[in-house]
């Protein structure tokens, strides 16, 4: 490959990407179907669905780290150019911390309850790296006063159960960028944390996106959250996606009957100065389908308000939408 061809090829490659996960039964279900998507050094790429659609078997997939019941079955995960399906696990252990990192849902599961906070990040840089203790501990620090920490010193010597919700999600990402890493992987990282909260994970991720030039795939089955943070997004449904394109594109004019769906039911502030209460938030009709019956066509025919006769007959392609792709009939031709 030459210097030219290095640079023009994107940080990472997913190619038809497709993982089965086998149930209690033993019966295996293709929960991943296809997955297609490239995403630059640098840029934000917003995964977007319903919990249970494959989002975060996806994400998993990508870094080698499906539980015992899954595996992958087609496709290939191309990162720097090359094809992560085909690295061992000795291999995947030395990419994942240092030049890949990934942030789980549950900041209180994913830290060890018995170990103080600022180890555990410590122990990132030593997995990785032949440094002294010392400066392993200075990383560390370092890594906790750029994530947000007045006092790194503090959450260094603290330990999980003395930290909130949000702290304890901020060391998470301390423990993900302390390698320096191209590429962050961030499943739902605010799930479980109120809407302040919330709100002070995306803007440090966007942040630290801008500032360290990270490369971020974000999952979440939030539109909101994803509309400041996301360069582009890809929406996932029954294990496929249905929806690719630039964000600004598909927030204005989403092609497709389940993205339009979701982004109706985006929870919104009321305007200033009506009265205050609960108003009824919409819902997308019906359910999703048991990935292992997905209907043979369209797989989101049977929630669809607009529905056809081929859409039960045969599945879609992904269709050309402007800049954006959508797996609808509506777009064929």
């Amino acid at each position: 490959m030459t210097p030219a061809d290095q640079e023009s090829r994107a940080l990472l490659e997913v190619r038809d990407l497709a993982v089965e996960l086998r149930g209690d039964d033993g019966v295996a279900a293709r929960v991943v179907d296809e997955a297609s998507f490239d995403l630059a050094a640098g840029e934000a790429l917003g995964v977007l669905g319903e919990s249970g659609g494959g989002k975060t078997t996806l994400a998993l997939a990508l870094l080698g780290l499906l539980p015992p019941r899954g595996r992958v079955v087609g496709g290939r995960v191309l990162f720097r150019g090359r094809d992560l399906l085909r690295v061992v696990e000795q291999g995947l252990a030395r990419l994942r911390g240092d030049e890949i990192s990934m942030v789980f849902q549950e900041p209180g599961i994913s830290l060890s309850p018995c170990l103080r906070a600022g180890h555990q990040v410590a122990d990132v840089v030593r997995a990785h790296r032949d440094w002294s203790r010392r400066r392993c501990r200075q990383e560390a620090l370092g890594v906790l006063e750029s994530v947000g920490f007045d006092d790194p010193e503090r959450i260094f010597r603290a330990y999980p159960h003395e930290l909130s919700g949000g702290q304890r999600q901020r060391v998470v990402i301390a423990q993900a960028l302390v390698c320096r890493p191209a590429l962050v992987v961030a499943d739902e990282p605010t799930a479980a944390l109120d809407a302040t909260t919330q709100a002070e994970i995306v803007a440090l991720l966007e942040d630290l996106k801008a500032r360290l030039g990270l490369a971020l795939v974000f999952i979440s089955h939030d539109a909101a959250l994803l509309a400041s943070l996301a360069d582009r997004l890809v929406v996932v449904y029954a294990g496929q996606i249905v929806e690719s394109g630039p964000r600004d594109e598909i927030y204005r004019r989403p092609a497709h009957p389940y993205t339009r769906e979701l982004l109706r039911c985006a929870p919104r502030r009321p305007p200033a100065g009506t009265a205050s209460g609960r108003p009824r938030l919409p819902v997308v009709p019906g359910a999703p389908p048991d990935p292992a019956n997905w209907t043979y066509g369209c797989r989101f025919e049977p929630r669809c308000g607009d529905r056809m006769e081929i859409c039960a007959r045969r599945p879609p392609a992904l269709f050309a939408v402007g800049d954006s792709r959508a797996r609808c009939f509506r777009h064929e031709g």
